[in-house]
């Protein structure tokens, strides 16, 4: 449910997957989301977020991810990303790998000095 008064932030999420290249197969995918919104990690002073995405339809194909993003990682200003490694799920025979920091969340809500 949407509560816009207790709502934690989020990020943009875009990337591409590792190319295939198998039985004369050769294809990535895009994927573009939004991720979950923040979650605390338990017994520490960071957070995650939950991340999903279909991949765009490439080969006849298209692949689905659930999982979830590292801890925040610090760029400066008082912002921060989140990283995240892993496989995609199984379509056509086979899975792709892919890597992929988030980006920065209000990127343009800096304070002024």
């Amino acid at each position: 449910m949407n509560h816009p008064d207790c709502q934690k932030h989020v990020h943009e999420i875009t990337g591409s997957t590792r190319i295939f290249h198998e039985c004369g197969e050769c294809h990535n995918h895009r994927f573009c989301t939004v991720s979950g919104e923040a979650m605390p990690i338990p017994g520490k002073q960071d957070h995650f977020h939950e991340v999903k995405f279909r991949t765009d339809f490439a080969d006849g194909h298209y692949h689905e991810f659930c999982g979830k993003s590292s801890g925040a990682i610090d760029v400066g200003g008082g912002k921060h990303v989140h990283f995240a490694k892993a496989f995609t799920g199984e379509a056509d025979e086979h899975r792709h790998e892919f890597q992929v920091a988030s980006l920065i969340d209000s990127p343009i809500d800096f304070r002024c000095d």
